[in-house]
């Protein structure tokens, strides 16, 4: 999935918020600005202003994953996680609190959801992590030398904080014609401007 990441903290303010503050929910794009800057919870602490967020909810909007609420004077807003892609209310709180506070243990993550929704036990947080990893959500992390437990990020964008290696690249393939052209009409015209800029220092020097 390519969601940047005001739209991947956008909806994970949207689960939460529908969880923990039910009568304010859906949410005015003021309460949505201050539920994603907010600074417990989060990480990392942001500063988006109303036009990013507005951005943000178009561009989810368009995904079918959010959309406007109600006829009141202020706009507001819900999520369609439930709807499309489908996610059961446990698969949504932890895909929000993965998508609210970055790669997280088991444990770490049932304490966290716990506000949310409350898994019964271990197995049964396991369980969802396993449907959320099955269809490409969530991503089982590589156990870093010295850590006791697995973690675990979601997958709704590709910048992934303690992903496993990458493969090695391949070998580098030589520029197409059409690319070698276009860097070499790039090398020209800053060898020109070099030029110009040279010259108008001459000048410069010459009148004073």
């Amino acid at each position: 999935m390519d969601l940047d990441p005001v739209e991947i903290r956008v909806l994970g303010c949207l689960v939460e918020k529908q969880r923990t503050t039910p009568d304010a929910y859906p949410l005015s794009l003021n309460a949505l600005r201050l539920a994603c800057n907010q600074s417990t919870n989060r990480d990392p602490v942001v500063h988006y202003d109303e036009e990013t967020i507005r951005g943000a909810l178009h561009r989810l909007g368009r995904r079918g994953w959010t959309r406007l609420a109600g006829a009141s004077r202020a706009a507001k807003y819900r999520h369609l996680l439930d709807e499309k892609p489908g996610l059961t209310a446990d698969e949504q709180a932890l895909l929000a609190v993965l998508a609210l506070r970055g790669p997280q243990t088991p444990g770490e993550l049932r304490a966290r959801t716990e506000r949310i929704h409350h898994f019964a036990d271990f197995d049964a947080l396991q369980d969802t992590l396993q449907r959320l990893i099955e269809r490409e959500f969530v991503l089982r992390l590589e156990r870093r030398p010295g850590q006791k437990e697995e973690r675990y990020a979601h997958r709704l964008g590709e910048d992934l904080e303690d992903a496993p290696p990458a493969a090695a690249p391949p070998p580098p393939v030589a520029a197409s014609a059409p690319a070698a052209d276009r860097v070499g009409a790039l090398e020209r015209r800053v060898e020109a401007l070099e030029r110009e800029v040279a010259e108008l220092r001459q000048a410069a020097r010459g009148g004073s």
